[in-house]
């Protein structure tokens, strides 16, 4: 069913009603299929490109779509409604641009940022590695520099559609200081010395290829270093923000995708002469499955708005990706319960839809990660 949505503009609900057709249409028709493939939908980011859907909360001047978060974050819910890992994978590399349209010099976004927003290159985010996934200052890859470039060995880990991205920002250590020893790269994807380990085998979101970034002396010229050295902390965390708003609006989507089938089964299921939605219990569980959605919705827009505003929105974002992301495992739970032992089966999208919510609490800062940081700083909001 339709979400109602409070929009700002008109152009807004064009747009919205723009992405609903085009999800209707080009994406959930193939999802199932990709996905039981692990087939990554190459030809999908190429046709969001050529609509402008890559590029949403950027600047015009820097050739972006020029939209609120707010706006940008429910165009991404509707896309992950109906196909997950497009939605994710379309967050990722609203991620991975971020770092050259906000810490790029004026001739690095003059070069980069028409083919990173345009739809011609897609990008992905590559922070963690084997040993170093919550832990940013664990971080080894190291970056040495040789004159007028950086050479590069180390391997990042659980890179989104990494096989098949153009371009990564790149995080590496250029010094040994835990915090300060970081620095951001725009690195190209062609680059001698860049390989990557075989796919991980996920439990879901299959469509969206993941797998180890290796680096093997990589020579990366100086005028690709984003920022100035040891400023990748920085750049990092700045960027995660905004990804976990990212990572909110498509368990969303999710969840919603999992009380729509919920809500169509329980409408046509007889049982006992009767539809199953017509019994309490039943109705009961349907209600509390809303709940969950539309809360996960008014976290994520709060947060939104609030970046907008050019307001702080660390806490209201790591509480929008813990709500969210909850949410989304419990709704999609709930769907297999209401579909009961079809929804066990892969004869419905309920199944996948429960596989693909659990990375959703992992990825982007786990869920016990936004715990401590909702808690500190609310103990240093006490201190002031």
């Amino acid at each position: 069913m339709a979400v109602e949505r409070l929009l700002p503009t008109d152009e807004a609900h064009a747009l919205i009603a723009l992405v609903r057709e085009v999800a209707a249409e080009q994406l959930a028709p193939r999802a199932s299929a990709d996905e039981e493939s692990a087939s990554f939908p190459r030809d999908v980011f190429a046709l969001l490109g050529k609509l402008g859907l890559m590029s949403l909360p950027f600047d015009e001047d820097d050739g972006g779509g020029g939209q609120p978060y707010e706006v940008y974050l429910q165009v991404l819910e509707e896309i992950a409604t109906a196909w997950m890992s497009v939605g994710v994978d379309v967050s990722v590399h609203t991620l991975s641009a971020s770092a050259t349209a906000r810490f790029g010099t004026d001739g690095q976004r003059a070069r980069w940022l028409p083919d990173m927003l345009g739809g011609g290159w897609l990008g992905a985010y590559a922070l963690s590695e084997p040993q170093a996934g919550s832990d940013v200052s664990a971080i080894a890859t190291k970056a040495v520099r040789a004159g007028d470039e950086y050479v590069v060995t180390g391997t990042k880990a659980w890179i989104s559609h990494g096989p098949h991205a153009d371009f990564f920002l790149l995080f590496v250590r250029t010094s040994a200081d835990p915090k300060a020893g970081l620095s951001a790269f725009h690195l190209p994807a062609d680059l001698p010395g860049v390989s990557f380990g075989a796919p991980e085998k996920k439990m879901g979101m299959s469509a969206s290829t993941t797998a180890q970034l290796l680096l093997d002396g990589v020579r990366i010229p100086v005028d690709h270093r984003l920022g100035d050295e040891g400023q990748g902390m920085a750049i990092a965390l700045s960027a995660l923000d905004s990804g976990r708003l990212g990572i909110a609006a498509c368990a969303t989507g999710l969840a919603q995708a999992a009380l729509d089938l919920a809500v169509g089964y329980a409408a046509q299921r007889q049982q006992f002469g009767r539809a199953i939605g017509e019994f309490q219990g039943m109705q009961f569980l349907l209600a509390d499955m809303a709940a969950a959605v539309e809360s996960a919705r008014a976290t994520y827009l709060l947060a939104a708005r609030m970046r907008d505003a050019d307001r702080p929105f660390s806490r209201q974002a790591s509480i929008a990706k813990l709500v969210a992301t909850d949410a989304a495992m419990k709704v999609t739970t709930d769907a297999v319960q209401v579909l009961g032992g079809y929804g066990y089966t892969r004869d419905f999208p309920a199944e996948r839809y429960m596989r693909e919510a659990k990375v959703t609490q992992i990825f982007e800062g786990t869920n016990q990660i936004q715990r401590m940081v909702i808690a500190r700083s609310l103990l240093k909001e006490l201190s002031r």
